[in-house]
């Protein structure tokens, strides 16, 4: 499985946290699973409303898979589809953006203009 740019949900404190050791450790639900769960474009919608419902504060990190090396994995969860999951802290160098993930006036996730991003848009 190979999708170039996956995507991470966390809260914004998290990730400030985050910034200046230059790696993101995950949060407390991906260090009790072992790992930081990632979602593609495709998944990542279903993966707000489904574990994030309501939570506001919250960043997305669009961040280039191939920056992760052995330690990204991918591996069947909801619905036997194949899941990014990093096997250790996150690179900060990895992030290509990041944008606030505001809940909308429907109690949803509202995501940022121009979501799913391309490589194009990412990469200069």
């Amino acid at each position: 499985m190979t999708d170039r740019i996956i995507h991470h949900m966390c809260r914004a404190d998290e990730w400030d946290a985050a910034r200046p050791a230059g790696s993101y450790p995950g949060s407390s639900q991906d260090a009790q699973d072992g790992f930081i769960h990632f979602s593609t474009a495709g998944q990542v919608v279903e993966s707000a409303a489904k574990h994030r419902a309501g939570q506001d504060g919250l960043l997305l990190l669009t961040v280039d898979a191939d920056r992760l090396g052995a330690a990204l994995r991918w591996e069947p969860s909801r619905g036997g589809q194949l899941f990014p999951h990093l096997y250790g802290p996150l690179p900060v160098d990895a992030v290509l953006r990041v944008d606030p993930l505001p809940l909308g006036p429907d109690g949803r996730h509202a995501f940022p203009a121009g979501f799913p991003f391309t490589l194009q848009d990412l990469v200069p």
